[in-house]
């Protein structure tokens, strides 16, 4: 098969079509052959050499993706040939074929096609578990989304509009304004041109919101903590701009903060299974009711590898960028 190889850790341009074996599908697992892969952030960390493939995982690029099932193994009781899924990899997803545990694998929702399935799982397991399981959104609360023009920003605006919180969210440029309001926003900060702290006191009058997403770190984490309401948590999931802070344990003891952090890759198959159990009985019935959506920037053919690269690592995008693997 046809897959992409780090030739070396570097920029995009170290990123190499090869042919590597077809994988042969474990005792519960299942060989989708890809459609289409969703592009992340985590994928340029790989490339770069900062983020390394979990032990037993595969070295080919790729977390998520959507396709139909080839082979399955002889205890998969899910799924079975010829289904149409799309699924939470734990590597491998640039390439024709890749290998899953059943349990990471999900119908596609109604009336959406293998393109947008494949902009689902990453950023959907990840802002569920975090922002709802972790950190226990509520209904009639408020939450602040860092980057809410990229995959998990776009992602995380719906879901917590759709589960009835107030969202605040933090943008680079003009033109994303208009579309996280569309996509449920009721605040939307240029912070090139505005202090999100400022914004955020003077629209809660001072009170904070109860919810923080953030993957930027750094200089961030500071004034994080001074935008969390009295029992506020924050919830760290990447750290962009730096992961060395300084922390003033007495805001923490005042406000009676609750501060976590997770990844979603090194995480068990049987942990990622629950996270997908969860998401079809909550949220894929917003999905096949068209409530939520995923929002697809652009998509490039596999051959295109590094001109995606070159997109994510701009920040041009709003929402999502796909490798259209099958031809």
């Amino acid at each position: 098969m046809l897959a992409v190889e780090v030739s070396s850790p570097g920029g995009p341009e170290v990123l190499k079509i090869v042919e590597r074996p077809r994988p042969e599908p474990g005792p519960k697992e299942v060989v989708i052959e890809v459609h289409a892969a969703g592009v992340n952030r985590p994928d340029c960390a790989q490339r770069q050499g900062t983020y390394p493939p979990p032990p037993g995982a595969s070295d080919i690029l790729g977390l998520e993706v959507s396709g139909r099932i080839v082979a399955i193994g002889k205890e998969v009781k899910r799924w079975k040939v010829g289904d149409f899924i799309c699924a939470l990899v734990n590597g491998g997803g640039y390439a024709e074929y890749v290998a899953v545990p059943e349990g990471q694998c999900l119908p596609i929702p109604d009336d959406m096609d293998l393109v947008q399935a494949a902009a689902l799982p990453e950023t959907f397991f990840t802002v569920w578990t975090n922002v709802f399981e972790s950190a226990g959104l509520k209904n009639g609360e408020s939450i602040l989304i860092h980057g809410g023009s990229g995959g998990i920003g776009t992602t995380a605006i719906q879901l917590a509009h759709a589960f009835g919180a107030k969202v605040f969210t933090t943008v680079g440029k003009e033109e994303s304004v208009a579309q996280c309001k569309e996509l449920g926003a009721n605040v939307v900060i240029e912070y090139k041109k505005e202090d999100f702290v400022t914004v955020i006191k003077d629209q809660t009058a001072g009170k904070g919101v109860d919810v923080i997403l953030d993957m930027v770190g750094g200089e961030y984490f500071r004034r994080n903590l001074t935008c969390l309401s009295l029992k506020g948590r924050l919830v760290q999931i990447a750290t962009i701009q730096g992961a060395a802070v300084e922390l003033d344990l007495r805001v923490m003891m005042a406000k009676r903060l609750t501060l976590m952090g997770s990844t979603l890759r090194p995480r068990s198959s049987e942990e990622k299974t629950k996270i997908a159990d969860s998401l079809l009985q909550r949220v894929w019935p917003l999905l096949n009711d068209g409530r939520l959506q995923p929002v697809i920037y652009k998509t490039f053919p596999l051959s295109q590898v590094k001109e995606a690269h070159e997109l994510m690592e701009s920040s041009a995008h709003t929402g999502k960028i796909v490798l259209l693997v099958k031809k």
